[in-house]
Order: C-alpha cells, then structure tokens, then sequence
C-alpha cells in the first residue's frame, strides 16, 4: 500500500437508512445522540465553531463493537465542529486514528469528516466523508487511513442500529 497514492486520502461511505430526514439529522448533529451510537461522550453540545472533547465511550446499540472500544474507554480526543445546516450537512475536524495514550496528537493536521443527507426512495441516503490524510505526517498516515476506513464501516451499521433500535 502506498501511503501517497490520491486514493487514500479521501474515504467515502453511503447508506440509505429507514428513517425520516428529521430522525437522521437529529442522529448526527446532537452530540448525545450521536454519542450512543458512535461510541463517545462529549463535554460540550455541537454548535458551528465549536472546540469540544469527546471520550471514547462504548457504543450503546452493538455489544460487539462495543468490545473493540473497550480498550480505548476514557481516552480523551479533540473534536472542532466546522459547520452544520439544518438537515443538509453537519462536519467537523479531528485527528484520525489518535489512539496511542503515549503521543501527542496536537500539532498534526485533523481530516475533515462530513456528514451529508439527501431523501431517497426508502428513507433518507447518508453520505459520510473523511478527507485530508494527505495531510496527515506519513509514518501514521497508511494506518489512520485504513483503520478509519474500517471505523466508518461499523459506524454506518452503528447509526442504522441506533435509528432502529431507539426513538427520539
């Protein structure tokens, strides 16, 4: 794998979920809701501008990968909202893959990840992006990229789960 090739710079994942618009945007620009469903809680409600920490807390919706976040329960990460519109788009920046309790992640560029919606037939389509791991220092950059890759795959079946098993 090389890390430089412009494929892995960008992940891109899409699901068409059962839900209303409403129910779906309310899933993803809420950070508690949000926070039950990917597997984080955060000291700080989701508003454009803002520099928040979220904790890596089990997922409430899947007890196995609820699992794999056991080892990384606690551990504090930096979450800057760029912007949300109202059942459109909700974005924010982190550093990808910042799971070493030992290394500091503050100077390295964050990604970019954006959640977007559109209506379709059956529900509404979620389109999840992370971009920017170019950008990222190239001893961590292959590795971020994959595990995120992989990470974006559980949190699409993450939310379908959520928007099935709870209501709001």
């Amino acid at each position: 794998m090389n890390p430089d090739n412009s494929d892995l710079d960008r992940i891109e994942k899409r699901i068409v979920l059962r839900a209303p618009r409403e129910r779906v945007w309310r899933a993803i620009s809420e950070a508690k809701q949000f926070g039950i469903w990917f597997g984080v809680a955060f000291d700080g409600k989701f508003a454009a501008g803002a520099r928040i920490t979220g904790c890596i807390a089990p997922t409430q919706v899947d007890p196995e990968v609820a699992k794999l976040q056991q080892p990384y329960v606690g551990f504090p990460f930096d979450f800057h909202i760029e912007r949300i519109e109202p059942m459109s788009l909700f974005s924010f920046r982190w550093h990808p893959n910042a799971v070493d309790r030992n290394a500091d992640y503050s100077r390295e560029p964050m990604t970019l990840v954006e959640f977007r919606l559109q209506d379709a037939d059956e529900g509404t389509l979620l389109t999840i992006t992370e971009s920017g791991f170019h950008s990222i220092p190239l001893e961590r950059r292959a590795q971020a990229f994959t595990n995120n890759d992989g990470g974006w795959t559980h949190q699409s079946r993450l939310i379908e789960q959520y928007l099935d098993q709870f209501a709001s």
